[in-house]
């Protein structure tokens, strides 16, 4: 977890992520080159770049959802708080317990509230929990994600009933009861408005510390108000990688210079 939830954390537990000479091919086309990056722990890292760069490729490796397509081959390795998830004794169940991945339009399950968030935690529970356990499960992962106060009176109805914010914002509090340690996200506000679009932003910042969020955004303004770091990607390639200000105000290499005027992309 973050450094100020039990002091500065040792070199080789201070990163969340650890990518190593990755590269993944689609078939024939190749669509990561020579990946190495660390995600740090506890904070908040955005990944940016145009269309096409690999960004959203780069975060469904970070928990092993591209294997469900058979013709995606990577070589490398993804290391998760020290653990090598490509490594034959991994199983991606385990995998995707600790790392949980929000995607750009909510999906909630066509399920009550309430079933879609203990959905994860009985898919993976090793031994019968009480419905009391179930209901502080179930009002920790709302209070956590403020939604709590809004929806507590509306356990029992479908969660497709909720708004979109109010979707998204459950689709995050349903990863909560497996207890995570990474949290990927893949343009979370892409279908929300400005409003709700700002609320997640939000709420993203107050779980910083708590989790270590991985955010995929096309929307500049976001990765600068909302990360602590930024990793601009071209191409399949990881191009830089610093504090998000620094690489707004000071980038230093040209093509990300580029990208964040507006001179492509």
């Amino acid at each position: 977890m973050a450094a100020e939830d039990g002091g500065a954390p040792s070199e080789s537990s201070a990163h969340a992520i650890e990518v190593r000479d990755m590269n993944l091919w689609y078939g024939d086309f190749q669509a990561l080159f020579d990946i190495d990056l660390d995600i740090r722990q506890g904070i908040v890292t955005s990944m940016i770049g145009p269309s096409g760069c690999g960004k959203s490729t780069l975060l469904r490796s970070c928990n092993r959802i591209n294997e469900r397509l058979d013709y995606v081959r990577t070589t490398g390795t993804i290391r998760v708080l020290g653990e090598d998830i490509y490594a034959e004794e991994a199983s991606r169940i385990q995998v995707r317990r600790r790392v949980g991945m929000v995607f750009q339009r909510p999906n909630p399950l066509p399920l009550s509230v309430r079933d879609n968030l203990l959905f994860g935690h009985r898919l993976h529970r090793e031994e019968r929990t009480s419905r009391a356990e179930e209901d502080e499960m179930v009002e920790e992962a709302l209070k956590q994600v403020l939604l709590w106060d809004r929806i507590k009176d509306r356990l029992g109805k479908k969660a497709t009933s909720l708004s979109l914010e109010e979707q998204q914002k459950l689709c995050i509090a349903r990863l909560l009861p497996t207890k995570p340690s990474v949290l990927l996200m893949d343009e979370p506000c892409s279908a929300l408005d400005p409003k709700a679009t700002s609320a997640i932003e939000e709420l993203i910042w107050d779980l910083r510390g708590k989790y270590s969020i991985l955010i995929v955004t096309h929307n500049m303004a976001q990765a600068r108000r909302a990360s602590d770091e930024c990793v601009f990607m071209l191409m399949g390639r990881v191009i830089e990688h610093g504090a998000t200000e620094q690489v707004f105000v000071s980038p230093a290499q040209k093509e990300t210079a580029d990208y964040i005027e507006g001179r492509f992309g």
